[in-house]
């Protein structure tokens, strides 16, 4: 392992300075004792997004340490090189795609990750959330009361009708006993899905072009890389019913973004609801925003109190124990 970088001496009398980022809803402060660190370090929240590689490293120079909220701001090399203060970089998770731990290595910055199954269950709830929501036009008919309207639409029951579910690897196996419960068939589908992990969830495995004609809600559940962006495209979506809707809470990249649009103003597919975007925040001009049968929420599937108490409490863990020369979870080593 490369050695970390050197301390450097710091202005106010503080040791140690801690940058926390994207606290978009103020809680990081409330919901763990960063005061456990002693008095030697600072701790700067901030709460807006910082929106490209020059305003990231304006914000971090001069920071020992960052703490990243998922993979709200990206870290690659050029940002790294860029810090030659910073020597720990703490992700909220045990993975973040757009961090590049290489270049932290090479460079001497430590990264380590928080309870990887935070937020889990959350975001399954979630994602039932959406399902119901734009099976049953919850928000339209929410808008059309508060502006006077009555019955605004008709939604479509769940019931007898098949969940497709695109990933069976940590979180696609716990959208099934829901399913069940509501009566609805499950099916999966994924480029290396085998019989034997289907059988293992409890699920009917269908080769891709069945399993797009079949599922009535298709919902994603695949790790963002590079085999995965584009993975649910254009051809998938032309294979779905026009009746059936489509649910992304795993990243935006996964589903082609420009193809979903496509396919909403086309009426290939009767909606769909989204937690994730390709760019996040989600600019003000994006079409998403005005386009119908669409169910939109800002990438909160796993936003929880009790998924950011353990969050921002790892993270805590992780400052106090690079400070004491033994980090945990290390995800750079």
């Amino acid at each position: 392992m490369t050695e970390p970088r050197a301390s450097r001496p710091h202005m106010a009398g503080y040791g140690f300075r801690v940058a926390v980022l994207d606290d978009y809803q103020r809680v990081a402060t409330t919901v763990a004792d960063w005061s456990v660190l002693g008095s030697d370090v600072e701790i700067v929240v901030f709460h807006d997004h910082a929106t490209d590689e020059e305003q990231v490293v304006r914000r971090l120079t001069g920071f020992d340490a960052a703490v990243a909220m998922r993979e709200r701001t990206p870290f690659p090399r050029s940002v790294l090189a860029r810090l030659p203060d910073l020597r720990l970089l703490v992700t909220t998770g045990m993975a973040n795609a757009v961090i590049d731990l290489d270049a932290a290595r090479e460079l001497g910055v430590t990264v380590c990750g928080t309870g990887g199954w935070a937020g889990a269950m959350a975001t399954i709830e979630l994602a039932w959330g959406l399902i119901l929501a734009v099976a049953r036009n919850i928000p339209a008919e929410d808008a059309g009361i508060r502006h006077g309207a009555w019955q605004v639409g008709i939604g479509t029951e769940l019931g007898g009708k098949t969940l497709g579910i695109v990933g069976l690897g940590n979180l696609g196996p716990l959208m099934v006993p829901v399913a069940r419960a509501l009566g609805m068939e499950v099916v999966g589908w994924s480029r290396n899905l085998t019989d034997e992990r289907c059988a293992d969830v409890g699920v009917r495995r269908l080769e891709r072009e069945e399993f797009f004609a079949t599922a009535d809600v298709v919902t994603v559940h695949l790790k963002l890389g590079d085999r995965s962006i584009g993975y649910v495209g254009r051809d998938e979506l032309r294979r779905m019913k026009p009746t059936a809707l489509l649910v992304n809470t795993s990243r935006g990249p996964v589903v082609d973004e420009a193809a979903l649009i496509e396919a909403l103003r086309q009426r290939w597919i009767a909606g769909a609801a989204l937690d994730v975007f390709d760019r996040e925040p989600l600019p003000a001009d994006h079409p998403l925003r005005h386009l119908p049968r669409t169910v939109l929420s800002p990438h909160m599937g796993y936003v929880s109190t009790e998924s950011y108490r353990t969050h921002y409490g790892d993270a805590v863990e992780d400052v106090a124990t690079f400070l004491a020369g033994s980090p945990v979870r290390v995800l750079n080593a």
